[in-house]
C-alpha cells in the first residue's frame, strides 16, 4: 500500500527538498503539493491523501486552523496530519495537538526521521518526536496550571477500567507500548490493546490525542519537576 502524502509549506523549496525525499521511498509518493491552509485543507480532500505535512506559520489560513477543519471533517477521519516546525517545543505545538494533529516533528530533522515519522502517522499511531516529547509534556504540563479540568473529559474516563486508566497515564508520561509493559509487567500487545480501548472509549483519533485528553481531564496534573 502506497502512502498518499501532502505537503503544506508556504515555502516552496522547502516543499520541493521534502517531495524528492518522499518520492524516493517506494512505499510512499507526494500527491500535491499546498502553500497555505486553506489549500491544504483542498487537497487533502481531493487528493485523497493519508498524511499531510503541514506548516504551523503560513499566510492566510494557517497550519492550526487548516489542522483543525481537517480533524473535524468526518469525511477525513483517516487523514493523519504531522505538524513541521521550526522549533520543537512550540506553544503552537500544544495548540497544534488539540486541534487535532497527530504528532510534530522539528523541521530539522534528519530525513529518516521525516520518512519514519510519515510511516508511523500513516499506520495510526501518534508521533511525538523523541527529542522532544518531554518538552512538549512540560510545556503543556505549564500552560495547563491555571486551566480547570474539562468536565465533559474527566466523566468520560470513567468508562476506563482501572488498568485502561494506568495505561493512559503512562501515555501521557511519553512513554512507548515497550516501557509501559515493562513498567506495568504486561506484554506489549497486551499495552496496545488497552491504548486502542481507550482510544475507542474516549473519542480519540490517535495516541497523541490520548495525551490531550489525559491533561485536559485531570487525570494527569501539573506537577513541577
Amino acid at each position: 500500500m502506497t502512502i498518499r502524502v501532502l505537503l503544506a509549506d508556504d515555502q516552496a523549496l522547502l516543499r520541493s527538498a521534502f517531495r524528492v525525499l518522499v518520492d524516493s521511498e517506494p512505499d510512499m509518493e507526494v500527491v500535491g503539493e499546498a502553500s497555505d491552509g486553506s489549500e491544504a485543507v483542498r487537497l487533502t480532500k481531493e487528493e485523497r491523501a493519508d498524511v499531510v505535512l503541514m506548516d504551523i506559520r503560513m499566510p492566510g489560513t494557517d497550519g492550526l486552523a487548516a489542522t483543525r477543519l481537517i480533524s473535524e471533517d468526518p469525511s477525513l477521519a483517516h487523514v493523519r496530519v504531522v505538524i513541521l516546525t521550526t522549533f520543537e517545543v512550540d506553544d503552537y505545538v500544544v495548540r497544534s495537538l488539540r486541534a487535532g494533529a497527530s504528532g510534530f516533528l522539528g523541521k530539522g530533522s534528519e530525513p529518516e526521521e521525516l520518512l519514519a515519522a510519515i510511516r508511523v502517522a500513516a499506520g495510526g499511531e501518534a508521533l511525538l518526536s523523541p527529542a522532544a516529547t518531554k518538552g512538549l509534556i512540560a510545556r503543556f504540563l505549564a500552560q495547563g496550571d491555571d486551566e480547570e479540568p474539562d468536565p465533559l473529559r474527566t466523566e468520560r474516563l470513567a468508562a476506563l477500567t482501572v488498568r485502561e486508566r494506568e495505561v493512559l497515564v503512562q501515555v501521557a508520561g511519553g512513554h512507548s507500548n515497550d516501557e509501559i509493559a515493562e513498567r506495568l509487567e504486561v506484554s506489549p500487545l497486551t499495552v496496545k490493546t488497552h491504548v486502542n480501548r481507550a482510544m475507542a472509549k474516549l473519542g480519540a483519533r490517535d495516541r497523541a490525542q490520548l495525551v490531550v485528553i489525559a491533561y485536559e481531564s485531570g487525570l494527569v496534573r501539573p506537577r513541577a519537576e
